[in-house]
């Protein structure tokens, strides 16, 4: 017999801990123990099962938006043709470009956040997005800077 497996639901301790990695990825078991008030054991063992339930994905580093003066930073919306919206999301995701995608309603399906080096690179991006199967049409906007 198969024993079935629930779908972890993170708790407050949880969340918690999610939201000090947000704000601080390198943070130290200890730290985060100390932070929290629970003891380090507690934190490894917290942090092993969001990382084994997939609620947590991995870490990353996040730069100053005004780091690379030269990255073009923008937001494409995309329609998608009938029932290939699964499709096209793991297209999109395959994009090293596309950083950030999420479902909408609307006119638009997605709404792709996409980062390229230059402009030659986002031209190359925007074309490999509206090549993909499933995509019907698609708006970008470009975002020149952050207030």
């Amino acid at each position: 017999m198969v024993a079935e497996i629930a779908k972890y639901v993170p708790d407050t301790l949880d969340r918690a801990l999610i939201t000090h990695l947000r704000a601080d990825g390198r943070a130290s078991l200890s730290k985060l123990a100390i932070v929290l008030g629970v003891a380090r054991g507690t934190v490894q063992n917290r942090l092993e099962r969001l990382l084994e339930t997939g609620t947590l994905l991995g870490f990353t580093a996040r730069v100053r938006d005004d780091y690379d003066e030269n990255a073009v930073h923008a937001v494409m919306m995309v329609e998608v043709v009938g029932k290939s919206t699964t499709q096209v999301i793991r297209k999109l995701r395959g994009l090293p470009e596309v950083y950030t995608l999420h479902t909408t309603n609307g006119n638009w399906d997605l709404v792709a956040n996409i980062r390229a080096g230059s402009l030659a690179e986002f031209d190359r991006v925007l074309r490999e997005v509206r090549m993909i199967d499933g995509v019907a049409n698609s708006e970008t906007s470009l975002l020149l800077s952050s207030v």
